[in-house]
């Protein structure tokens, strides 16, 4: 793949931490072979040994044993990691919908700076005035440029009530812009809705934690009581780049027939075979009752169109494959990313743990989604003029050591590479100043298109011939 798409142009909205497909586990039940590689751990003790009492400096025995855990599982795939306190609170803070931070969506911009996707609603930096399409320029007076975006994302959080300053280049602004905020504890709501037309729904999950089932079924609730005969709905996945696999299974089946299956998962452990039903023992957090028992029955049935692109990943890519299968819904937009794997959670002390690939999910139908994704029933660009910058985020099947598809026969074929440079040097030059776009707004050309599927009007399909990405399978046809 070209070079630019292997500096960042991932895309894929942060809020200050990173979601994919999780489940939360004890540590693995499976028995470990008992005939342990005693030549290479020899190795690994002589290496061990030689850092000890040959580097410039000394270091400490449980920095080098903690720092070779960490490379063993960072070495298996992009998703597998160590998690030391640190990463392990912020994972666990992103799951349950909160974290202490300044309350922004982030992501790269081609300028290397950080751009403001979008502030979250009465948080701390949208009290203090930042504005989406900001870019960040600076931290503490440090610049971020050259600075990865997670290293970025730690720098931004931190302890309640301590501050943090912000230098924003915005447009228009002749000179920098200076924001001082203080850290606060964030609750984000991961669905929002409103009637966009009459008799036309709009529902955005921008990422799946564990409110997520309830804050759905409460915005389905209202859009109800707001119209009561709604004529079409759009479930907006755009930029969802996941979370915990229960939202993903409760938001499946707050539109699908009851107990219908909707993601099988395969693995070596057992834990790992399964097969996840639209049933409140598959998608509560609680056991006081069923969130989605009380929607409207008129929910099941509505005309229903489901948003994503290339920054729609892993539990998104789960929803929108089931509704796929079974027909419920037409899915438009581009290419989903491709992250078909499930991540479990493996505490090892009470403040650490291990992130491990423990499985592939299939939809219903069986497709694997691994390193090739969503294929949508209508492929629409993000714009009118074409696909932007949407066209050069990178995909899983771009990551390096990226688990490869169990199940599709084809490849890619791979286009060359001047060429591709080329194409995307001309497309940035295109959208440099474009106005960031708002999922949701009159402004929305893919949410256009689709309320024009629902009321049978013309859609305006992609400008170029698309170029489906194929899994690569080379690695897994023998097992």
């Amino acid at each position: 793949m070209g070079k630019l798409k292997n500096t960042g142009l991932i895309g894929l909205g942060v809020v200050a931490g990173i979601a994919v497909s999780l489940q939360f586990s004890a540590m693995a039940q499976k028995s470990v072979e008992p005939a342990l590689p005693l030549e290479e751990l020899r190795q690994l003790a002589d290496v061990f040994g030689l850092i000890k009492s040959d580097y410039v400096e000394p270091v400490e025995d449980k920095k080098l044993l903690t720092e070779a855990i960490s490379g063993m599982v960072a070495s298996l795939d992009p998703h597998s990691a160590y998690l030391d306190k640190k990463a392990y609170a912020e994972l666990r803070e992103g799951s349950e919908g909160k974290f202490v931070g300044l309350g922004i969506e982030i992501g790269p911009s081609d300028e290397g700076y950080i751009r403001i996707v979008s502030p979250i609603e009465d948080s701390p930096a949208f009290r203090a005035g930042i504005k989406a399409g900001d870019l960040i320029t600076r931290l503490d007076g440090q610049p971020v440029k050259g600075v990865s975006l997670e290293d970025s994302v730690k720098r931004m959080r931190g302890e309640p009530g301590t501050k943090v300053t912000l230098t924003i280049a915005r447009q228009d602004e002749a000179q920098p812009l200076s924001f001082t905020i203080t850290r606060e504890e964030i609750h984000q709501k991961s669905v929002k809705s409103k009637m966009v037309e009459p008799g036309y729904a709009w529902l955005r999950v921008s990422q799946f934690q564990e409110p997520t089932v309830d804050d759905l079924a409460a915005q389905i609730t209202t859009l109800y009581q707001q119209d009561p005969n709604i004529k079409g709905m759009v479930l907006d996945l755009r930029n969802d780049p996941g979370g915990v696999l229960q939202g993903a299974i409760g938001v499946s089946a707050a539109f699908l027939p009851k107990d219908a299956a909707i993601v099988s998962t395969n693995g070596q452990v057992a834990e790992s075979k399964q097969v996840f039903y639209g049933r409140p023992e598959y998608y509560a957090f609680r056991s006081d009752g069923d969130a989605l028992a009380k929607l409207p029955a008129a929910v099941k049935n509505v005309p229903l169109v489901v948003l994503v692109n290339t920054g729609s990943a892993s539990a998104s890519e789960i929803v929108a494959g089931a509704l796929q299968d079974y027909k419920r819904a037409t899915i438009i937009g581009t290419q989903t990313f491709g992250k078909g794997s499930v991540q479990t959670i493996r505490q090892l002390t009470a403040d650490t743990a291990v992130k491990l690939t423990t499985a592939r999910y299939y939809t219903p139908k069986g497709r694997s989604i691994q390193a090739r994704g969503i294929v949508p029933d209508l492929l629409v660009d993000e714009t009118a003029e074409g696909d932007g910058l949407n066209s050069l985020r990178m995909r899983e099947a771009d990551l390096q050591k990226h688990l490869s598809n169990d199940r599709d026969k084809e490849s890619a074929k791979a286009a060359p590479v001047n060429d591709e440079m080329e194409e995307q040097l001309r497309i940035m030059a295109l959208e440099k100043n474009r106005k960031p776009l708002e999922f949701g707004s009159k402004d929305d050309f893919q949410l256009t298109q689709a309320l024009n599927h629902l009321k049978g009007l013309p859609v305006q399909l992609a400008k170029a011939e698309p170029v489906v990405v194929q899994a690569d399978v080379k690695k897994d046809q023998k097992k």
